[in-house]
């Protein structure tokens, strides 16, 4: 009986150091990217309406993506969004939105991959020495059995999220 117990007691002990060490690890690992770098005379940002210049056009892309950077940037930052000069401006478009064969099976098309790819224009009026153009380039897997259309209905919310938080880290975020 004794040695059930010990037994006992040892798995859960075994248990307990696997839970500490998780959690021990994961309280050393965090990083925040709420902390952005933005000199304190920066007060206002423009973000521009992103275009549409790739050859294939999802119409809802465009004005999603431009939505959603500003409001991350208003309810992310302490910036004030305005239409005219703006110690930030934020502009771009959208150059490659197209798809490719990402997998085989069987000798048949598997997966595919939507790529979107957005050129970012950033213009800091203040220091122009930090101005920059990049291009932000996200793939998004879908399986082969389902149309483009179906593809984008199941990915345009991740599309503008992922696309987004990779434009204003890129922006904002000195790493």
């Amino acid at each position: 009986m004794t040695l059930k117990i010990k037994s006992f007691y040892s798995k859960y002990a075994k248990l307990l150091l696997v839970v500490l060490a998780i959690v021990s690890i994961q309280g050393t690992c965090r990083y925040s990217l709420k902390d952005v770098s933005i000199p304190p005379e920066i007060k206002t940002v423009r973000v521009f309406f992103i275009e549409n210049k790739a050859r294939y056009i999802n119409p809802q892309l465009s004005p999603k993506l431009s939505d959603k950077l500003r409001q991350k940037i208003i309810n992310q930052t302490r910036l004030s969004q305005t239409n005219n000069d703006a110690d930030y401006e934020i502009s771009g478009y959208i150059s490659d939105y197209s798809v490719n064969t990402s997998g085989i099976s069987q000798q048949q098309v598997a997966s595919n991959n939507l790529n979107v790819t957005v050129h970012i224009i950033f213009k800091n009026r203040q220091d122009e020495k930090k101005n920059f153009e990049a291009d932000i380039t996200r793939n998004f897997p879908f399986s082969a059995s389902k149309s483009l259309t179906q593809a984008e209905a199941e990915l345009n919310e991740q599309m503008v999220t992922n696309l987004t938080d990779e434009i204003f880290n890129r922006i904002f975020s000195n790493w």
